[in-house]
């Protein structure tokens, strides 16, 4: 079983963010759940270094700094950049994925997600990522 994983959620959306912690919760691992309402208070929290996620996870279209300009800042630091992203949003456009794939992350997953599909889809991404030991425990 996953024990002690760090998420950094970050995401405007109350909704989502509830059922993302719901979704973390029912799966029964502990883990830990950084949040941020945007890429800027996202930076700020990773800035801190005071406990580094094992994965994050991003909406595109948020206020201040959007999905795209996060990635571009979280892939140019040399400390930071290793950390997986994952792109969870409502945008099904091509373009959108293609720039985010171009920048590094590790998936794209598209909204609206039933509660059951955040099950699912977080199960698949701890799984995928342990037998990748990308994160590390």
């Amino acid at each position: 079983m996953v024990e002690n994983l760090s998420f950094l959620f970050i995401e405007d959306d109350e909704i989502e963010v509830m059922k993302f912690k719901r979704s973390l919760k029912k799966l029964g691992f502990k883990h830990r759940i950084l949040e941020a309402k945007n890429g800027e208070e996202a930076l700020a929290v990773l800035k801190r270094k005071e406990e580094l996620p094992n994965v994050i996870l991003l909406d595109l279209n948020m206020p201040k700094m959007n999905g795209l300009e996060f990635l571009k800042e979280l892939k140019a630091d040399e400390h930071l950049r290793y950390i997986p992203a994952i792109i969870v949003t409502t945008s099904n456009n091509h373009k959108d994925m293609l720039e985010s794939y171009k920048l590094g992350i590790a998936g794209y997953i598209i909204k609206p997600l039933r509660y059951e599909d955040y099950i699912v889809k977080i199960q698949r991404v701890i799984d995928y990522w342990m037998v990748n030991e990308v994160i590390s425990l």
